[in-house]
């Protein structure tokens, strides 16, 4: 119902994009070809704000300063977003791997396949490690995997292994005041079943990404969880 009133809302703006359409052809200095047949309605930018993905922005923005901050020989991620890994590529030598690997060609970039619930590193062998939105689908079959309840514990499990003792994870989940699953688009975890899944790490830091207004919350704890839905939880680990 949502993406059919989405379509009305569309289709209720084509005639001023129409009407925009000749009052700038009336206009043209001839530079370039402007055809009725070249149209392209984009009908969702007149906002008087930009609009962003506030967890894909946020997120990353976070994640990036955090692995500027430990200046690692080298960074690990694993899937979680080619906008990071190519950016913190400029500062920082980076391997991504991903289920699906992705043909990007960077300096400092390696793109790789691996799985998340196998991944192909030894015990303790990763010092700077992040893993960013990404748990939550493991085991839900929307990018081809295994129907799997427990994909996300495998998934966990493995970050955990492969950090080596005093490496850092970066890790990114969707975060609201109870756990619950939208199949196949995602799991939404708790505060407190999000830490469930590292018995072994330490945390060290939480930041929120609230889920409607302000700038992440650094420093914070599960108090600011309660009203949220849909928030983002980013945490720092540790392996002691």
């Amino acid at each position: 119902m949502k993406e059919f009133i989405k379509k009305l809302i569309r289709l209720a703006q084509l005639p001023f994009i129409i009407a925009d359409f000749w009052r700038f052809y009336r206009v043209n200095d001839k530079r370039f070809s402007l055809r009725l047949v070249d149209v392209y309605p984009c009908i969702k930018d007149k906002t008087i704000k930009t609009r962003f993905d506030r967890h894909y922005v946020y997120f990353t923005a976070w994640a990036a300063r955090q692995v500027r901050k430990m200046s690692p020989e080298k960074h690990v991620d694993i899937s979680s977003s080619l906008y990071f890994a190519g950016i913190v590529s400029a500062f920082v030598p980076v391997e991504f791997y991903d289920y699906r690997p992705a043909d990007l060609k960077l300096s400092n970039l390696e793109s790789k396949h691996a799985d998340l619930t196998h991944l192909p590193f030894d015990d303790n062998s990763v010092t700077s490690l992040s893993c960013m939105h990404v748990v939550e689908h493991i085991g839900l079959g929307r990018y081809g995997d295994t129907i799997d309840s427990e994909g996300d514990l495998k998934a966990a499990k493995e970050l955990s292994r492969v950090l080596a003792r005093g490496g850092k994870l970066l890790f990114v989940v969707p975060i609201g005041a109870k756990s619950r699953i939208e199949y196949n688009a995602h799991r939404i975890y708790s505060y407190k079943t999000a830490l469930s899944l590292f018995p072994d790490l330490k945390l060290e830091e939480f930041t929120l990404i609230p889920e409607k207004n302000g700038a992440p919350i650094s420093n914070t704890g599960p108090e600011l969880i309660k009203n949220e839905s849909y928030a983002c939880g980013c945490f720092v680990f540790t392996k002691l």
